[in-house]
């Protein structure tokens, strides 16, 4: 799955000649899972036509702050289209377009969306060699830099004049390509390696049936799929679930029973940077497990259990220089009995959460966590979709490795 997947992007059209590659451009980034808006300087419409790239983007594209075949048309709003954008690429930039960004003139509808920007702003230069030495296009390149916005290069070929030289817009693909670098580059999780476990286990008693728990795995499938999304190399240890992960590169190693998760788990915690143990793994199984299925010929059936083997301790016991973050699912005496856990089995940070607040505890699409860290700090989070408490725990786990 591509860095874009999900990404909305703002495409902006410029008048240059390259302004045919944006059709190649927005096929690319659909197909890489994004969604895309063309903002067209009015000039633009001379090179591509609009009606070309609301075909390919699936999106109305946006040309001037209103409707002119509309009398009773709304503004486009250039605050919104701004805001609503995760990456702006301009492409072509012409030098027309550079020189007014780099100064702050905004005399049409994509110069205002880019003074409204608060996201990453990517532009890749278009024009002949001599424009493209100019003087004052290299200043406006300073400027443009100086502004973190970031230059897509021209590339060195045969340009429209018949000239050879700098000044030709680098092709689509290789736009996509640098931008998933460039993204994929400053993820804050970039060369981090996270062990993850999730959902329950299942202690057989007989061939039919087990001793489980209602873990749905719904909060260790989150914390990997954003951990991946923060630029992780994810490795989920999951037990038996009805969820199925959105990304293939997410590597999951699927068990059964805790004595299986115990091993998965050692196997790969010696290569792992991070662990994530948000796992309800069973505390006790069964001494023996019938072969055959046990029938109900009396009244009551004893079961001998003994203890499983804990993972998180075991952990613990060897974590050296690894981050180890514990789960607490409590019922009574909560924080008390979670800074237990957390100092017992040697954890950096443990994650509280109880079966008596609302919204949190087993398969749930929220949870209601608080963190403990080893130096007895407490963050208490609101009720939230685990995919945001997700990645709460994960901001907080960043902050700490950057201290």
């Amino acid at each position: 799955m591509s860095v874009l997947s999900g990404k909305n992007i703002v495409l902006g059209v410029t008048a240059g000649i390259a302004a045919y590659k944006s059709t190649y451009l927005v096929r690319q980034f659909v197909k890489k899972g994004a969604n895309v808006k063309v903002v067209m300087t009015p000039s633009s419409k001379e090179f591509v036509t609009p009606l070309t790239l609301s075909t390919l983007s699936k999106n109305e594209v946006y040309s001037s702050f209103t409707n002119e075949d509309d009398k009773n048309a709304q503004w486009n709003n250039h605050v919104e289209l701004a805001l609503w954008a995760d990456l702006i690429i301009i492409a072509p930039a012409t030098a027309n377009t550079m020189s007014k960004m780099a100064n702050g003139t905004c005399d049409n509808l994509l110069l205002a969306v880019y003074l409204s920007a608060k996201c990453p702003v990517y532009y890749a230069p278009a024009m002949d060699l001599d424009m493209y030495k100019h003087p004052t296009t290299l200043q406006s390149f300073e400027k443009l830099n100086s502004f973190k916005n970031i230059q897509i290069p021209a590339a060195y070929g045969e340009l429209a004049s018949g000239l050879i030289g700098q000044g030709r817009m680098a092709e689509p693909e290789e736009i996509v390509t640098f931008i998933e670098k460039d993204i994929l580059n400053k993820l804050p999780l970039k060369g981090k390696k996270i062990l993850i476990t999730a959902g329950p286990t299942y202690e057989a008693i007989d061939p039919v049936r087990f001793i489980g728990n209602h873990s749905s795995g719904k909060m260790g499938y989150a914390i990997a799929e954003v951990a991946f999304g923060l630029g992780a190399e994810v490795v989920l240890v999951s037990g038996p679930v009805h969820i199925k992960s959105k990304n293939n590169a997410i590597k999951i190693i699927k068990v059964t029973t805790a004595e299986d998760m115990y091993n998965a788990v050692h196997q790969e915690y010696k290569n792992c940077d991070i662990a994530i143990l948000s796992a309800a793994v069973a505390d006790f199984t069964p001494t023996e497990v019938a072969s055959q299925k046990i029938k109900k010929k009396e009244t009551t059936l004893t079961i001998t259990l003994e203890k499983t083997k804990d993972i998180l301790a075991s952990l613990g016991l060897n974590k050296g220089d690894k981050y180890l973050v514990g789960f607490a699912l409590e019922t009574e005496n909560e924080l008390e009995n979670a800074k237990t856990k957390l100092k017992k089995k040697n954890l950096d940070l443990i994650v509280l959460n109880s079966l008596n607040d609302k919204g949190a505890g087993f398969k749930t699409d929220t949870n209601k966590v608080t963190l403990i860290s080893k130096d007895n700090k407490v963050i208490a989070f609101e009720v939230k979709p685990k995919t945001a408490v997700a990645n709460d725990i994960l901001q907080y786990i960043i902050n700490q490795l950057h201290d």
